[in-house]
This record gives structure tokens, C-alpha cells and sequence, in this order.
């Protein structure tokens, strides 16, 4: 089952230790994300600004992090990371949660991550960008 937190309440869960992954596209990741976030894209964007499919998010995700981790799932507005909390419980993961409003607030009316004056950053922690996470699914 997928469980569901406003965005001042995965900041207290990520306070608190759970890790926050962005499942934005690597661009929009660098252009600014919630403080500490780990990216995981769920969608790749081309040069033609067409998505894609990330066929590696689950062997990312598996190389990282075990399937009883409290993981936040935030994306921009709500959709995608949905869709990640959805395969991330078909796929065994029992302790997911989507962050609602995401990054810049939802279609609904989910406050945002920004919107909230929640910290921001634009570079990411050591070893959280997508380049490393991607590294450890591959060196397995």
C-alpha cells in the first residue's frame, strides 16, 4: 500500500533520517531539489524534450536501497512519483510514500516543496546525484 505526505511532513520524515528520492529528470534535478534529495529519475528526457522511460529505475533503487527503507517519493507536481511508489511496491518495496505537491505544488492544490519554503539546494550531497546511485547498479 502506498501512503501518501504533504510535503512539511516528509521534510520531518527526512529529518528524521528517511531518505527523500526525486524521481525528476536529471536536469530538473540540478535546476534546484528538496536539500539532501537523492535522484532517481523515473523518466529520462531526451534533447527534444520527449520522456522516456528509465529502464535502470528499479536496479538503481534495488543497489541502493533495501525494500523495507521509508523512502519519500517526490517528483514536480505528484504524477511521477506515483507511478514510482506504484512500481516500487509491485517490485517488493514495503515502505513507500508519495510526497504530495512535489517539488512546485500539484495540479489539485498540494502545496509545493518551494512553495513551502522548504531548503532547496542545487547541487547534490555527495554521492546522491544520479551518476553515483546509477554506478552501484552496475558495479553489482
Amino acid at each position: 500500500m502506498i501512503k501518501h505526505a504533504t510535503v512539511q511532513q516528509a521534510h520531518q520524515r527526512q529529518l528524521s533520517g528517511d531518505p527523500y528520492i526525486d524521481v525528476r529528470s536529471v536536469p530538473e534535478f540540478e535546476h534546484g531539489h528538496p536539500a539532501g534529495a537523492s535522484n532517481v529519475p523515473w523518466l529520462h528526457r531526451n534533447a527534444y524534450g520527449l520522456t522516456m522511460p528509465n529502464s535502470d529505475f528499479l536496479a538503481v533503487m534495488r543497489a541502493n536501497f533495501t525494500p523495507d527503507t521509508p523512502l519519500l517519493i517526490g517528483c514536480q507536481a505528484g504524477v511521477r512519483s506515483e507511478q514510482a511508489c506504484e512500481a516500487l511496491a509491485t517490485a517488493g518495496f514495503t515502505n513507500v510514500t508519495n510526497v504530495l505537491g512535489g517539488f512546485g505544488g500539484s495540479y489539485s492544490g498540494d502545496m509545493g516543496w518551494i512553495h513551502a519554503n522548504l531548503p532547496v539546494e542545487t547541487s547534490a550531497s555527495e554521492g546522491c546525484d544520479y551518476a553515483s546511485l546509477h554506478k552501484k547498479a552496475t558495479e553489482r
